[in-house]
């Protein structure tokens, strides 16, 4: 009697998890269907009707959004901008996370009690001093900085993670390494790198999500000629109404990339979860 209510339970919570996945999916198979939509069916009807009649489907928007310079310049410029904000992140804060966690130095830890505190600022109170920073020396309106705008405020995130994730790595194995000859650098490069590997690769998605999604800072400090994608798609915008044949695709093709990211480092990124989820 016992297994069938196990299994009438597991059942139940089986089907309740594909109910609420597909839920989930529906505003995104919304978009997927209407970037295959024609703007005039779209404004005879919800994005739905494909479901009676496929043959409205036609990727004719999708033609448009490639012969759209500032839409494809626009996917150009978010990955000049994602990816060296998340390298400098990781790679600086993977630096700095293995000193706070190993390294004996005056200070280390009103230092970190100092990053910490870092995390609870808001980006909107530093848009206009920086603002005013980066126009004193000519970095406002450029690729670089909305880099470094990025960076800095992914640190502190990134040292808080791998501070305390480096932190859990057994004393003995740094203790065997170093009787062996190995210095620090080569300690961080061979041992901690490694071990340290799938909290990397989750602080390396959540860092390209954040960024490449990302519109408050493309919209002050980018380069208005070439703006990100999100701000690129913002400008799509009518008066009177939106120019869906190009929002629809253009906002399902900026999903397109955080998503192959996410699955490529999927198993990474369980790992690190779950082995943050143990210690």
């Amino acid at each position: 009697m016992n297994a069938v209510r196990r299994l009438a339970g597991s059942v139940l919570l089986r089907a309740f998890l594909v109910l609420a996945a597909l839920f989930w999916l529906v505003p995104t198979l919304g978009l997927l269907v209407s970037s295959f939509l024609s703007p005039g069916d779209l404004n005879r009807g919800g994005w739905w009707q494909a479901l009676t009649a496929p043959s409205r489907l036609t990727a004719s928007n999708y033609a448009h959004l490639l012969a759209n310079d500032t839409i494809t310049g626009s996917l150009v410029s978010t990955v000049a901008i994602a990816v060296p904000a998340t390298v400098l992140v990781l790679t600086l804060g993977a630096l700095a996370g293995y000193a706070f966690a190993w390294l004996e130095f005056p200070g280390r830890d009103w230092l970190f009690l100092v990053v910490v505190g870092l995390l609870v600022v808001p980006v909107q109170v530093a848009l206009i001093p920086v603002s005013e920073l980066f126009g004193a020396i000519g970095l406002f309106e450029t690729t670089a900085g909305v880099v470094l705008f990025h960076t800095a405020f992914g640190l502190p995130f990134a040292v808080f993670l791998l501070r305390n994730f480096f932190a859990e790595i057994p004393r003995e194995l740094l203790e065997a390494a170093r009787l062996d000859g190995a210095g620090e650098l080569r300690l961080f490069s061979r041992v901690v790198l490694p071990l340290g590997g799938p909290a990397i690769a989750s602080l390396g998605i959540f860092q390209f999500l954040w960024v490449w999604n990302d519109m408050l800072v493309a919209l002050v400090f980018a380069d208005s000629a070439h703006p990100p994608v999100t701000v690129a798609l913002q400008q799509q915008v009518r008066q009177f109404g939106n120019n869906i044949d190009v929002l629809a695709p253009g906002a399902f093709l900026s999903m397109v990339v955080p998503l192959v990211v996410f699955f490529a480092f999927q198993r990474q990124f369980v790992t690190g979860v779950m082995a943050g989820a143990v210690k």
